[in-house]
């Protein structure tokens, strides 16, 4: 195609606007990275105040120290961390959906730096305080949080939104050693303890805790022995797929979804069940399908996954690769490498508006990774170094 003398000029412009875009960012000063910092942690404009005191510790050096400066602002909570948690909490991934007690106990936790690997095992929730809301919390609805939502009450105040323990609401099915982080919440329950057989609440984790989805953890040379009973060895008639394929998720998969065997959430009474000692009804459906395969008997739970192609999580020798219901499993995972990474990866693509990309930015995922272990495992502190990181862009 030829071009006209119009389109040599029209690119050219273009030309000239990229190269100033990139010029101004490469050379952007402490007050124009100070601000961009800010826009990137609190989606709003910073006061003038606040912008000369992160400016000054820009140009002193410390500019996390400036990031921690624009998490002051309420608007981090109330908009950046709550959509950065929500799509943890419904199968479909938006963020558009109603704030929940999972939701809410992310924000709490980021907010008082409770070391984050506890949001799989933790004896924590966040609820609204009396002053926050005149609705209690409840195990069968979710009232108490859409007030909160409705009311656009500050959950960066302490005042309004107060850590407290799961196992002491009002009604809990659970005691403090069953209580595991958000997978004991009434939220997360509702969108991956519902109906099915449990296995969705280990590949939803995956995702979002790991950044693995079930393929990526498939290994067929992991031990088949606790495939449940629903799952035919002989696809189709071909026990060949069940070998080559099925295996490959199944195996590690329900040999750690075990750990949930005693959880349900109910739709007639909408809330989380917890029946000590007593299998779920949904671990021992269509036994008739392979009736010699594993038939779940307790909450055990192994995880075949820690030798083999998947080592590279990165477990950790304290968790001890078995054990029994939800808060060891929360442990299990949320203490692997793989787990620290993967939160640094979330904040990226949330703080950044992007996924890392390219080997500057995969060796700023490990380096934060570490800084976030060394930290007591501070979510803030990723926020912080990850925003600093990609402050030029």
């Amino acid at each position: 195609m030829q071009l006209t003398k119009h389109d040599v000029f029209r690119n050219l412009g273009i030309v000239a606007i990229c190269c100033t875009l990139g010029t101004s960012i490469a050379n952007a000063g402490p007050r124009e990275q100070a601000k961009r910092i800010h826009d990137r942690l609190a989606g709003v404009p910073p006061t003038a105040a606040v912008l000369d005191a992160m400016e000054a510790k820009v140009a002193g050096g410390d500019a996390v120290g400036a990031a921690f400066d624009a998490m002051d602002n309420p608007a981090f909570y109330n908009t950046t961390v709550r959509e950065f948690a929500t799509p943890w909490m419904n199968r479909e991934r938006s963020v558009y959906v109603d704030m929940n007690d999972a939701v809410a106990t992310v924000i709490g936790m980021i907010r008082d730096d409770v070391p984050f690997d506890q949001v799989l095992y933790g004896d924590v929730v966040y609820v609204g305080s009396a002053a926050a809301t005149a609705i209690p919390y409840s195990q069968t609805d979710n009232d108490h949080y859409l007030d909160l939502q409705l009311n656009r009450v500050d959950l960066s105040d302490p005042a309004m939104l107060e850590q407290q323990l799961q196992s002491a609401q009002p009604g809990a099915p659970i005691g403090a050693n069953e209580t595991a982080g958000l997978f004991t919440t009434r939220g997360y329950a509702e969108a991956y303890f519902i109906a099915g057989t449990n296995r969705s609440a280990i590949s939803f984790t995956s995702e979002n805790f790991l950044c693995l989805t079930m393929d990526e953890f498939r290994d067929l040379t992991a031990h088949p022995d606790m495939v449940r009973q629903d799952v035919t060895r002989s696809p189709g008639g071909d026990s060949s797929i069940f070998l080559n394929d099925c295996l490959g998720c199944h195996a590690g998969l329900d040999s750690l979804a075990g750990g949930f065997a005693y959880y349900d959430f109910d739709e007639e009474t909408q809330q989380l069940v917890y029946t000590d000692g007593v299998v779920q009804e949904k671990y021992l459906r269509d036994a008739a399908t392979f009736p010699f395969g594993f038939e779940t008997t307790n909450d055990s739970w192994i995880n075949y996954w820690r030798t083999g192609p998947n080592a590279f999580v990165g477990w950790s020798a304290a968790g001890g690769g078995e054990g029994f219901g939800a808060k060891s499993l929360g442990m299990e995972l949320a203490q692997t490498r793989q787990f620290s990474e993967c939160q640094v990866k979330n904040v990226f693509e949330k703080v950044c508006h992007r996924a890392p990309n390219g080997d500057a930015d995969m060796q700023a995922v490990e380096d934060i990774a570490t800084i976030f272990e060394a930290n007591n495992r501070s979510m803030k502190q990723v926020f912080a170094e990850t925003a600093v990181h990609c402050m030029g862009d």
